[in-house]
């Protein structure tokens, strides 16, 4: 997939709005495959719902969103599937990740359906990010610094032509921070993929590609 295309897209709670200063909601827009894009909100302006929107979670919206011209309304649940192993790979905000679980087994749960690293790249990735000791730690026992970082290892586990990031450095401290986007600019590198990543304040020092308001 090398294009997600939006048509005049607006939640259904902003429809109505006639003061909505955005450059995405109410536009036409498309984000590209290998290019890096910093999505700047307000609390409450929509930011995660879009998140949801572009990952098939909701359909509360009016308006087109398209896949490389084919629009995801029409989508059933085993071409969703393909898209979250394949295509579109996701840091939600609040991580979704399995509590009781280790570290090492919340990343396996994924990586054991798409093969896409060895476990010695992951336990690499744990060592890269400053959380080597905590592979084997149930996540309800980390903080949610932490626990970002182990979210961040999880998405990294399959392939993607987009990664999406919904605050994805909101509680870490600059140095993991850089860390953080110096494995993922290397990633997308790799891959070819688009970073698409929000903020409310604090974001990745990225030179990207284009800046839109929310």
């Amino acid at each position: 997939m090398d294009k997600i295309q939006l048509y005049n897209v607006v939640p259904e709670i902003f429809a109505h709005r006639e003061n909505l200063d955005s450059d995405i909601w109410h536009k036409e827009f498309c984000f590209e495959q290998g290019r890096s894009y910093l999505i700047k909100a307000a609390s409450g302006t929509g930011k995660s719902s879009l998140c949801s929107y572009l990952y098939g979670q909701r359909g509360d919206y009016r308006g087109n969103i398209l896949f490389n011209d084919e629009n995801i309304a029409t989508f059933d649940i085993d071409r969703w599937c393909e898209i979250r192993q394949r295509e579109i790979s996701v840091l939600f905000q609040d991580l979704k990740l399995f509590g009781e679980l280790t570290a090492l087994e919340n990343i396996e749960i994924k990586n054991n359906i798409t093969h896409h690293k060895s476990i010695k790249d992951v336990e690499s990735l744990f060592e890269e990010l400053g959380i080597g000791d905590k592979i084997h730690s149930r996540i309800d026992r980390m903080s949610f610094g932490q626990q970002q970082r182990v979210a961040f290892i999880r998405a990294l586990c399959q392939p993607c032509s987009f990664f999406l990031l919904d605050e994805p450095i909101s509680h870490l401290d600059d140095k993991n921070s850089d860390t953080m986007r110096d494995i993922l600019l290397r990633e997308s590198k790799q891959l070819g993929a688009a970073i698409i990543a929000t903020s409310i304040g604090k974001h990745m020092n990225i030179e990207y590609d284009l800046c839109l308001n929310l």
